[in-house]
């Protein structure tokens, strides 16, 4: 199968080239890796440069926000399977593409979920945090937890039955696409892998501070009752005792 990996970027100069390393790293045979930059005024589109090869796509230009950006990656996406890495994500393995390939086939799935590792910017081989997708199901999403999404993988036919998504979010529209995906119908096939698919740094869009919780659990409220999810604030913050768990064994 193709695989589209779209990488949303902005003045990403300091990390990108890391991401862009581990994908082209991978051994599979099928690839497209697709960068939506929102015109950087930095050196990140020369990083991108140097990797001309591997890059099928390169878009520069203004965007509205992320989930603007990653509808654009969408647009122009042709592969079998579309996944999102962030830039300052990196995939842990050159196998990781293929292993999950081979799971989708083995069993005709819709999705696959793996695990995250959060690290900081000073110590990159450490683990700070460990985001679980196994804790995920349809049901949970009431609670607030959804898979890790620079490890979702998703066929493309299910972009094309659920749509883009939605731009009038700032930091919770992939919660609110994943509602639609996992609890529209047909249901999902999808399986976990229980390893760590992908290291993520600290300090992005939705690991920003108090202000950056805040706004995420709003928008994580307003996309269940959006979607006729019945659910509150409170069972939105319970899930917090679990992350803070995750930090503890992690270290």
């Amino acid at each position: 199968m193709k695989f589209s990996i779209v990488t949303v970027c902005y003045n990403s100069a300091a990390t990108i080239q890391r991401t862009l390393q581990s994908v082209a790293h991978q051994q599979h045979p099928n690839i497209e890796h697709i960068l939506i930059d929102g015109a950087s005024q930095d050196d990140t589109l020369a990083a991108i440069r140097e990797f001309g090869p591997h890059v099928s796509v390169l878009i520069s230009e203004p965007d509205r926000g992320i989930y603007d950006a990653m509808n654009k990656g969408l647009q122009v996406a042709s592969g079998d399977v579309i996944c999102f890495l962030n830039a300052d994500d990196h995939y842990t393995s050159a196998q990781t593409i293929s292993r999950v390939d081979a799971l989708m086939k083995m069993h005709r799935l819709d999705a696959v979920l793996g695990d995250v590792a959060y690290f900081n910017e000073s110590a990159p081989d450490q683990v700070v945090r460990r985001y679980r997708s196994d804790r995920f199901t349809p049901e949970r999403l009431a609670w607030g937890w959804m898979p890790a999404h620079p490890a979702l993988f998703l066929r493309r036919e299910v972009f094309t039955r659920v749509g883009n998504f939605k731009t009038d979010y700032r930091i919770a529209g992939d919660f609110e696409f994943v509602v639609r995906a996992f609890l529209g119908k047909p249901a999902l096939r999808y399986r976990h892998i229980p390893e760590v698919l992908v290291a993520m740094q600290n300090g992005g869009i939705s690991t920003g501070g108090l202000r950056a919780k805040i706004l995420l659990n709003r928008e994580v409220l307003r996309a269940c009752q959006e979607n006729g999810v019945r659910t509150n604030i409170f069972k939105i913050l319970a899930k917090y005792p679990a992350k803070l768990l995750d930090v503890l064994t992690s270290r």
